[in-house]
């Protein structure tokens, strides 16, 4: 990890020499997992789009994904040592009020060093410490709250945010009406650039043209539930003669392959981790896909037939309230976890054969896309500073 004496280092003047000009200061905290480093890092690059001399920090948990992708990205980061509850390992959670002074008490020695104008929060374990750690500093904060139901330290800590930025309709069940913006969730600009794209696709998985394909994606890591399903449904797909691009996740790939072989069928293309996010997306005709709030984000983008499996190992099961945001629309349908072993791939094979079906769900979560919320959360961190 790089030295935190190193990189909080502070510049008294801007760009032009001028004594007391500062250019803008932002930290943007969270992590945890791709659905909120990925948005963090769209926002810091609409940032810096439209500040180029903003200096931005990034404080994530030790240990978490975010203190890879972000030095990644070309963004500076210092990591606390925060964990999460532990919902199903209670005797781990006793070193949790510990954790917790110790990574608001650095929280506040990050903001004493770095002097921000503004805090952005993501959510993930290090954005409760530092949000807090700045209300105490009196340093006006932005929470972007990407589900459709806000987590427990999120509703505190809106509390005396001046601007919470969201994604779905009736968040003032959560927070103060007057503080929200309906901004959408950031999305990875690369992952949605499908256009013309299929040919290409088709060749980088090896799959064929002529035939009907499911994409069926479970996140970095992956998704028991999703894999177990193909599993169960592979027989299926091969009598309809369906292909499938299939992401198991890093937990899950090796086992799978010494189960099938890497190549058990010429329909079927097992991969790790989609590194061509668009190609994947390019070649889908029917969506596999858990509901966090960054993936439905890319998903109305994209514009195809998506079936969504809500993770149940979520707090507050916020997943399966996004997906039925995008459900009680008629722009998605829903298999739940316990279901989908039984039921997914007949579902799946269904909807490829149901031309009308599939026309009403675009047409719908196609209605619920929101391409700019980067460029929004970014003039509301600038008007913060200007406030």
């Amino acid at each position: 990890m790089q030295n935190d004496k190193h990189i909080i280092q502070t510049d008294s003047q801007s760009p032009n020499g001028a004594e007391g000009i500062t250019a803008l200061r932002v930290i943007i905290s969270g992590g945890g997992t791709g659905g909120h480093i990925f948005p963090a890092i769209a926002i810091a690059n609409a940032l810096k789009k439209q500040q180029p001399t903003a200096e931005i920090l990034f404080v994530g948990a030790n240990g978490r994904m975010e203190m890879e992708k972000v030095p990644a990205a070309g963004y500076k980061i210092i990591g606390l040592d925060i964990q999460g509850i532990q919902r199903k390992a209670i005797l781990k959670n006793f070193a949790f009020p510990i954790k917790v002074i110790k990574s608001v008490s650095k929280a506040l020695s990050i903001i004493k060093n770095f002097k921000p104008n503004v805090v952005v929060g993501v959510g993930g374990y290090a954005s409760g410490p530092l949000l807090y750690a700045a209300s105490l500093k009196g340093i006006p904060y932005l929470i972007q709250e990407q589900n459709s139901y806000a987590g427990i330290t999120n509703k505190l800590l809106g509390k005396k945010a001046r601007k919470i930025c969201v994604a779905f309709d009736g968040m003032d069940r959560f927070f103060p009406a007057k503080n929200i913006l309906k901004t959408g969730n950031p999305i990875r600009e690369a992952s949605i650039a499908i256009e013309g794209k299929k040919e290409e696709g088709y060749k980088y998985f090896g799959l064929s043209a002529n035939k009907k394909t499911i994409l069926v994606t479970g996140g970095s890591l992956g998704a028991r539930t999703l894999n177990n399903a193909v599993k169960a449904g592979i027989d299926d797909l091969l009598v309809a003669d369906v292909q499938i691009l299939w992401q198991t996740g890093k937990f899950y790939y090796k086992g799978i392959i010494e189960q099938l072989g890497e190549k058990y069928h010429a329909n079927i293309c097992i991969t790790e981790f989609l590194e061509r996010m668009d190609l994947a997306y390019a070649i889908a005709d029917v969506i596999i896909s858990r509901a966090g709030a960054g993936t439905i984000a890319e998903l109305c983008a994209i514009r195809k037939p998506v079936i969504l499996v809500p993770s149940p190992n979520v707090a507050e099961d916020h997943q399966t309230k996004n997906a039925l945001a995008l459900v009680n629309n008629e722009a998605a349908i829903l298999v739940s976890d316990v279901e989908a072993p039984e039921k997914l791939i007949s579902t799946a094979i269904a909807l490829l054969t149901d031309d009308h079906k599939q026309a009403i769900l675009i047409n719908n979560i196609g209605k619920m896309a929101m391409l700019n919320a980067d460029v929004l959360i970014a003039n509301e961190v600038i008007k913060l500073i200007s406030a």
